[in-house]
């Protein structure tokens, strides 16, 4: 089937895999053959039939400021190089066309996908330039709010958006690029879905109602992306699938702030692993469980508004049978016993989020006349 029509995956964080591990060089990590340590190379991404994939342009919440902006053209830099090292398997993509060329040329359409609002430095204009650099989504939030936009994993402070949060909505709108809703509140995806009048998406991310994780979508707002136009691509994540591995991670969080650590800094709370693993095992997630999520998020907001976002290589860990890029098929074997169609299928793959695409520069087209703000 994916021989036939492309998946497109919303979310894979191997670029700063690349800049840890070899230094931004995407040559050195010699991607052409299998990778030891990532999830990601060429020949998994060819074995898992993906034909289009978001690559994240990721900024840690630690960067702040003129250095958050840095690090996002460092890491566009990164990708673009990337694609032009390996030409006969990348091909960038700036449009849901091009996406479909890419598809047709036998290549891995390659998409930009910013992750975490701070990397504009509160400003219309890097924002502007990051989509004039490629970027084709934004995730308003990481894991921490950005002043204009409220986080999941953060207290509350702008009420979901402020003002400003809400101009940053309307901008990339007026652009074409996609706004991504994973990783913020609930109440900024509830503003972020008032003020929008172009699909939305949610990268990686997957249904509250299934696994009680705050990265997660509730069930309303699940049902407002009907109306919207938009998807959401669920994620393989185990702490955002399975309700056991979440309970397991707070209780891990929780052990962290006993120690005196940060229970919002992950290398904090991960560095206590070899203390608190051996008398509290890691629950696996399953193959299953995400089979599950996937159904709940088409039951609730229909066949045309579910789509995959893996978030391979930006997890320490994977659900079983999910190891990497190239199990993509047995999910989809999975979703075949629950009496999916191959038409289904196609939806889920990629023609969902290409329709998102496609009314997000449709959106813009119809906004070309007005003024940047």
């Amino acid at each position: 089937m994916l021989s036939r029509f492309p998946l497109i995956d919303g979310h894979n964080d191997l670029p700063w895999e690349l800049r840890e591990r070899f230094g931004s060089d995407p040559v050195a990590a010699a991607l052409t053959g299998r990778v030891n340590g990532t999830h990601t190379d060429i020949p998994r991404l060819v074995e898992g039939g993906v034909g289009g994939q978001f690559w994240s342009v990721f900024v840690p919440g630690r960067l702040t400021g003129e250095a958050a902006a840095v690090a996002v053209l460092e890491q566009i830099d990164l990708v673009h190089r990337m694609i032009a090292a390996y030409p006969k398997r990348f091909q960038l993509a700036l449009t849901a066309d091009e996406v479909d060329a890419a598809f047709a040329a036998g290549r891995i359409a390659s998409l930009l996908g910013a992750e975490g609002g701070r990397c504009i430095d509160n400003s219309l204009g890097v924002l502007r330039a990051l989509y004039a650099l490629g970027v084709r989504y934004m995730t308003l939030t990481h894991n921490e709010n950005v002043g204009w936009a409220d986080s999941a994993t953060d207290e509350p402070d702008c009420g979901g958006l402020s003002d400003f949060g809400r101009q940053v909505v309307a901008e990339m709108q007026r652009l074409g690029m996609l706004v991504d809703l994973s990783h913020v509140a609930p109440s900024t995806m509830r503003a972020a879905l008032d003020a929008a009048g172009a699909p939305v998406i949610f990268s990686h991310s997957s249904a509250r109602a299934v696994c009680d994780n705050p990265r997660n979508v509730p069930d309303d707002v699940l049902a407002r992306l009907a109306a919207n136009g938009g998807v959401c691509m669920v994620t393989f994540v185990p702490f955002f699938v399975s309700q056991e591995a979440t309970d397991w991670f707070n209780g891990l969080r929780a052990f962290a702030e006993s120690r005196g650590k940060d229970k919002k800094n992950l290398s904090d709370v991960f560095g206590l692993l070899p203390e608190w693993e051996p008398s509290h095992p890691r629950p696996e997630a399953t193959i299953h469980q995400v089979a599950d999520h996937i159904d709940h998020v088409r039951e609730v907001a229909g066949l045309a508004h579910v789509g995959i976002g893996g978030d391979f290589d930006g997890t320490p860990s994977t659900p079983l049978g999910l190891h990497d890029v190239s199990r993509y098929p047995a999910l989809f074997a999975e979703l075949q016993r629950r009496r999916w169609s191959e038409a289904d299928l196609k939806c889920l793959a990629g023609a969902n989020v290409l329709r998102a695409l496609r009314g997000a520069e449709e959106f813009a087209a119809g906004h070309a006349g007005c003024a940047p703000r």
